[in-house]
Order: structure tokens, then C-alpha cells, then sequence
């Protein structure tokens, strides 16, 4: 006989969140789940929302300008992130359409994102995306560049609250994660972006403070 009251997939990954943040003796409520909505038609959104999750993740300007203001309108606590690269000339749509950007990688993006900034006086907490694994076809900063990316963002009022990565597909991403933490705490930054639908778990038990989650909260992409 099914189960008459099935475990939505919302309600699954909190289960989850919880069971990894109760073995790494932390707190769940301090994780924030960032559903990453890209691709994703509002329609598809709109369960989530229902639901009364109000956080989500976009990768692309462009496209979070076509389905979210009517989305935020309807439901008007809602916070969206930018988790994906950030062209410069992007920057002061981003500014208008996001709460916080977690792509800021090179010093041409910081100038344009302060500049913004300013115009729109706003102050959106940034992440520093980290190249964890030295890739050449990924974005983000080497991890010699931290410290002069930071200090750049400082000069411009900018607030880097923290790194996010994005470790190499195939392997496993516990050492990446945990070199994150070590740079974040070298840094004196509380937050790190890290862990997906495939490896928050492991994020949360090292340290992860927002995890980006798509395909076990929508399903498969149809891309």
C-alpha cells in the first residue's frame, strides 16, 4: 500500500540538512538552502513557494529577469541569489534583480559591481568564488588572488561575506571543501557557498553555510 502522505523532495533534503548538521554537531537552521531555480519555469518554481521555501538560486541575469519579478510580486519575502558567472557589463542588472552574488572573481567585476552599487544605493553581500581546483574552463580567483580581490572589495564598500567553490566533477570533494573552510577561516570569512544535490551532505559536515540544490528539489533538467 503507497503512502498516503510521500515525502516531498523539499521535505527530504531538510531531512537530510538536518541529519548532516546533527552529525557534524552544528545547528540546521544555520544552512541555508539555496534551490537553484535555473532553468526552471515558473511553474515549476511555484510548488516550492507554496511550500513557504524563500530562498532560490539563478545562474543567469538574463534569465531571472524574465520569470522572477512576477514570481517576487507574488511573494514578496523571497531572496534570490546569483550563483552563476557574472559578465561585468551585467553587473547593475544584477545589482537591481539580486539580493547576493556569488561569483565575484577578478578585480573588472568588483569595479563594475561597486560602481552599481553606489547608483542603485544598495550594498548586496558578495561571495568570492574560489577556483578550488585550478581548472582553466571554470570561473573564479586563484587562491593567491584572494587576499588582493578582498581588499579591492573593501575599497569599494563591497561585502564579502564569504567563498564559494565549485569542485572538479568526478572526484571527491571533501578535500576541496575542506581547503575552502581552511581559506575562509585564514580570511576571517564566516560563509562558504559550497555543496550540490550530489554532495551537500559532505558540505554541511565541512563546514558549509549555503548549499546550492537543484535537481533533488526539481528533478532531472530537461536540457
Amino acid at each position: 500500500m503507497q503512502d498516503a502522505n510521500p515525502e516531498s523532495p523539499l521535505e527530504a533534503v531538510a531531512a537530510k540538512i538536518a541529519r548532516a548538521a546533527k552529525i557534524a554537531q552544528r545547528e540546521g537552521n544555520d544552512i541555508e538552502l539555496i534551490a537553484v531555480s535555473k532553468t526552471r519555469t515558473p511553474d515549476e518554481i511555484a510548488p516550492l513557494l507554496r511550500a513557504g521555501h524563500r530562498l532560490f538560486g539563478e545562474n543567469r541575469v538574463q534569465e531571472a529577469a524574465a520569470k522572477w519579478p512576477e514570481l517576487k510580486a507574488a511573494y514578496p519575502d523571497t531572496t534570490l541569489h546569483l550563483i552563476g558567472q557574472l559578465q561585468s557589463n551585467k553587473a547593475a542588472d544584477a545589482v537591481q534583480i539580486f539580493d547576493c552574488i556569488h561569483s565575484v572573481d577578478r578585480i573588472s567585476l568588483i569595479k563594475a559591481l561597486g560602481k552599481a552599487m553606489r547608483q542603485a544605493g544598495k550594498n548586496l553581500p558578495c561571495f568570492l568564488q574560489v577556483n578550488i581546483g585550478a581548472e582553466e574552463q571554470k570561473g573564479g580567483c586563484t587562491i593567491d588572488d584572494i587576499a588582493k580581490l578582498l581588499e579591492a572589495a573593501n575599497s569599494r564598500d563591497i561585502s564579502i561575506i564569504g567563498l564559494m567553490c565549485l569542485p572538479p566533477a568526478g572526484v571527491e570533494p571533501a578535500p576541496y571543501f575542506a581547503l575552502l573552510a581552511e581559506l575562509a577561516a585564514r580570511h576571517g570569512l564566516e560563509n562558504l557557498s559550497m555543496g550540490m544535490s550530489g554532495d551537500f551532505e559532505t558540505a554541511i559536515m565541512l563546514g558549509a553555510t549555503h548549499i546550492r540544490v537543484g535537481t533533488a528539489l526539481f528533478g532531472p533538467r530537461k536540457d
